[in-house]
């Protein structure tokens, strides 16, 4: 048969290439890792089921038959989809994660998203609740639709004041769907906020008056000492006067050395608040109120009247990391699946010369039940023995078959007696009756028997069909869902859903979350902290006092001799460097240091704050993040405690995975990429001639060999085109104890919540005084000690000198200018890509002019190494219900039209007419560029 060539699809693909040929080939697809929250929703009548397909963006709608499910329609919606919710019989509500929006869809005619809601920053949940009903959508506190003049009257919205003190972290956005306003993105009713970090899941009582809303990163009232507040010299018992003349308890609980018995660095130490004491206890009980200026009430759990949208009551310390929550139909108790961290344990490796360590017991899996006002954490691998590890007497092999490990959602059955819970490190569902479960009287070696086995790993989402028997569940590792008969554990189906991942990322996503394979316990992962490839917002002490100190080989400022010699005595260093004045070493106890994130490694070569992973099980190099990523092996058998380290090739795996993840467009910057007033003033002294860091007498004339004093981005190398987003890869002196490598600035704004420290010579910002209730016990810098970006801009290396630091007439409105452009700093991604709009045949006047915006941006110069180099800030694709079903359309850039999949072109005029018609609402949606013909037109 001779094939049919379309002239129209000729002429397209011609100008698409010629249109490419002149900018960067970008990737057809960039990986988030974005978390599932709620990625299945079941209709009333139980006849259609809807699940997320996170990776294609889109909505699956899926017939309940006999046998198990039929595709019904697939409907295209924000981009990395992670929740989803019924309305009514002929409308869903779907929360796209990165898009920062709520894709309406109805169900009637051919199903379509009809509006599109604009709400804050990585929304993850929503329900329905009370009477009249409402939406509640949870979003960080933060996000550029916030701020946005069409909602400036909305009580909640405004400036986020991410630099104010005692400042709620956590947003609910509540809309009435009946009726959704006229502005550009809808008009909520009220934007409610909590004092949390940012939240994730929510939970209505079975009256549906109650709407439970959960933090999702909530700490456990720990933060890390400043340790120029520390008494040197490993002394634990002997106190001393320290920088602000306090006294502090003593030294650093040691050992001094590592077994070699080469002197450890001077470092901060973690503690934890005692609620008992109502004190800042280290492992030795010892008291450090003295150096703590604020409290962490650790608020976890809200409850908000659905009909009067206020809060009426909260619930703390229910857990370190909230997943998912799920009340009893019965008895109306709240379950809420966490993970609980000991980060105030210190030490990786076997625990031989310290006598302590962390191997293995990372975070326990809990599920917390709230009755009333009583909070009751349940461990559910209470069956471990995390003081035997492996290879050791007593150490029982078995246990990991009876764990479960990263809990996620749960179902719970309609009278109330038993709970499902889906256990995404474990690629089973926890089954546990409610009644054991609340009073703990369940034991999981013998309740194991009933945990279902799910084939395709990473069980996330759970709806229970119980008239039919059945368990449906998403599985992320293969994108996936399952049927599974409850009563037998049987699978009685299985339906993959489409997935334009590329086949490393599926093949190495398990080693990031395997808790069965990749640990002794079946309970620790890398995901244990490193929350979906991200951070837990905690620091962590993992030194290993029986490792060997390992050589440095990254290229250094500021760390000649001489150099070291001066800057000790400028900045007023009392003890080693790296605990041996060698700056070419890394010392195993390094002390605390804050969970870095995985996503956005690619280009910024050794990893750790310190840059040591570029030593070690490979070999060495150092700027090599292949290899620095792939030398993190030894931490599944130091850390994870597991009996071996894995494969060179499972390992590879799991490196090309993570290599490909990115993080997400600033919510901070304007969504046409510029800078205000402010920001722009931080950007140019950061980029501008003036030194701001370093070694500037000119005295000293020639010799120092060398750069000796560098502006903002001498060190924080601000350049796209190399990756380079505050990052080069060097190593740096920077007045303090150990050599660190200089780090990334693409998330600082994630970062924000803790205000309030003492003094110390180090900084010059004041002390603060206690600052009462604050959100976060970690702030910035390595160990997270530091409680602003203004504190760290105080710090002596800036002083303000004559010809270097900052300026010297009115130094702290240029530090606050920087410390703007801090959280608005670029990143692999324009601020625009995720963001969409509907436009229907009653919104023109206020979505026309977004529209302008996206297609300019979609028209704007951008420069991306993970994009190719050069490119534009987005691809723009639009999407509308036609006759002949739904149709897609790709803006070309070059000619200011739109194409379609088989060349029909349409200007931008006439796809803007279409929406005039009922039923033709179209959806404009900015993607990565390179992703625009997958999916726009699914090529």
């Amino acid at each position: 048969m001779r094939a049919h060539v379309f002239p129209g699809l000729v002429l397209f693909c011609a100008t698409l290439v010629a249109s490419v040929s002149a900018l960067a080939q970008a990737p057809n697809f960039i990986a988030f890792e974005s978390g599932h929250v709620r990625p299945m929703a079941i209709s009333a009548d139980r006849t259609r089921l809807f699940v997320t397909n996170t990776p294609d963006n889109t909505l699956e709608v899926f017939d309940i038959t006999l046998t198990g499910l039929a595709l019904s329609a697939r409907v295209p919606v924000g981009l990395e989809p992670v929740a989803v919710a019924v309305r009514s019989d002929s409308e869903v509500w779907v929360v796209n994660h990165l898009s920062d929006s709520i894709s309406v869809v109805t169900l009637s005619g051919t199903p379509r998203v009809t509006r599109t809601l604009l709400v804050g920053d990585e929304p993850r949940d929503i329900v329905f609740a009370g009477s009249p009903v409402r939406a509640f959508i949870t979003t960080a506190h933060r996000g550029q639709q916030r701020t946005d003049a069409s909602i400036s009257a909305v009580s909640g919205a405004g400036d986020p004041q991410l630099i104010t003190p005692s400042i709620g972290r956590s947003d609910v956005w509540v809309f009435d769907p009946t009726t959704l306003g006229t502005t550009v993105g809808g008009t909520p009713l009220k934007i409610m906020n909590f004092y949390s970090d940012t939240p994730r899941a929510l939970a209505v009582s079975p009256d549906r008056s109650t709407v439970y809303v959960a933090a999702f990163k909530s700490g456990n009232q720990t933060t890390t000492i400043l340790e120029p507040m520390i008494c040197d010299g490993f002394q634990p018992s002997t106190p001393c006067l320290v920088d602000n003349l306090s006294i502090m308890p003593g030294g650093n609980p040691g050992p001094g050395t590592n077994f070699e018995g080469k002197r450890a660095p001077e470092t901060g130490l973690i503690v934890k608040f005692n609620n008992t004491t109502s004190r800042w206890e280290d492992e030795l009980a010892r008291n450090w109120n003295n150096a703590v200026r604020f409290r962490l009430p650790d608020l976890d759990v809200f409850a908000v009247s659905a009909s009067t949208l206020t809060q009426t009551a909260s619930y703390a310390h229910v857990g370190t990391t909230l997943f998912n929550m799920v009340t009893n139909p019965v008895s109306g108790k709240l379950y809420v699946s966490n993970t609980e961290a000991f980060n105030q344990q210190r030490f990786e490796g076997p625990g031989l010369f310290g006598g302590q360590t962390v191997q293995g017991h990372l975070a326990e899996t809990r599920i917390t039940v709230i009755s009333g006002s009583t909070v009751t954490p349940r461990h559910l691998n209470k069956h471990l023995d995390y003081t035997k590890l492996v290879g050791e007497s007593g150490f029982d092999a078995t246990a990991r078959n009876h764990s479960l490990s990263t809990p996620l959602d749960m179902a719970v059955t309609a009278n109330g007696q038993t709970l499902y819970v889906a256990a995404f490190g474990s690629s089973r569902i926890g089954v546990f009756s409610t009644a054991a479960l609340e009073a703990n009287t369940f034991n999981p070696v013998t309740a194991s028997a009933n945990y279902i086995p799910v084939s395709g790993g990473g069980p996330s989402g759970l709806i229970l069909d119980e008239p039919r028997g059945r368990l449906y569940v998403t599985t992320r590792f293969d994108n996936s869902v399952k049927v599974i008969d409850v009563a037998t554990k049987a699978q009685l189906a299985a339906v993959t859903l489409p997935n334009p991942e590329p086949a490393v990322i599926v093949q190495g996503r398990p080693m990031l979350y395997d808790a069965t394979v990749l640990s002794a316990n079946g309970e620790a992962s890398c995901a244990s902290c490193h929350i979906f490839g991200d951070m837990d917002d905690l620091a962590w002490d993992l030194g290993n006092p029986d490792d060997p100190v390992t050589n440095n080989p990254l290229p250094k400022n500021l760390t000649s001799d001489l150099e070291i010699a001066i800057g000790k005595t400028l900045f007023g260093v009392r003890t080693p460097i790296n605990g041996s004045d060698n700056v070419n070493e890394f010392h195993p106890m390094k002390g605390p240091m804050t969970t870095q994130t995985l996503r956005g490694l690619r280009n910024a070569g050794a990893m750790h704050w310190r840059g040591d992973r570029a030593t070690g099980h490979f070999g060495s190099d150092p700027l090599n993040t292949t290899l620095s990523f792939n030398n993190f092996i030894v931490a599944f058998e130091g850390l994870m405690g597991r009996d071996g380290i894995p494969s060179a090739a499972d390992m590879q795996r799991f490196t090309d995975f993570q290599l490909k993840v990115q993080l997400p467009p600033n919510p901070v910057r304007a969504l046409d990429n510029s800078l205000n007033a402010t920001q722009l003033r931080g950007r140019n002294f950061y980029v501008g001639t003036r030194p701001s860091d370093g070694i500037d007498i000119p005295i000293l004339g020639g010799l120092i060999p060398g750069d000796t004093a560098f502006n903002c981005e001498g060190c924080h190398r601000l350049d796209p085109a190399q990756g380079y987003f505050g990052t080069g890869g060097s190593a740096s002196f920077e007045g303090i104890t150990q050599i660190v490598k200089i780090p990334h600035l693409r998330n600082l704004y994630q970062k924000v919540g803790m205000f309030g420290a003492p003094k110390v010579n180090f900084f010059g910002a004041a002390d603060t005084g206690s600052t009462g209730d604050q959100i976060r016990g970690f702030g910035f810098v390595n160990d997270g000690s530091v409680d602003t970006l203004f504190r760290f801009f105080t710090a002596v290396v800036f002083n303000p000198q004559l010809t270097a630091g900052f300026p010297i007439l009115n130094p702290d409105a240029t530090r606050r200018d920087v410390v703007q452009f801090m959280l608005a700093f670029d990143s692999d991604l324009a601020p625009v890509v995720g963001q969409q709009v509907t436009l229907t045949n009653s919104n023109a006047t206020a979505v026309n002019p977004r529209i302008n915006l996206l297609i300019a941006r979609a028209k704007a110069s951008f420069v991306s190494k993970e994009l190719g180099g050069a490119t534009k800030e987005c691809d723009l694709v639009a999407k509308v219900a036609l006759a002949a079903g739904m149709t897609g359309y790709l803006l070309d850039a070059t000619a200011g039209d739109f194409v379609a999949a088989d060349g029909t072109r349409r200007t931008d005029a006439a796809l803007r007419a279409l929406a005039a018609t009922t039923g033709q609402e179209v959806t404009y949606t900015c993607v990565p560029p390179g992703s625009g013909r997958r999916i726009g037109l699914g090529l």
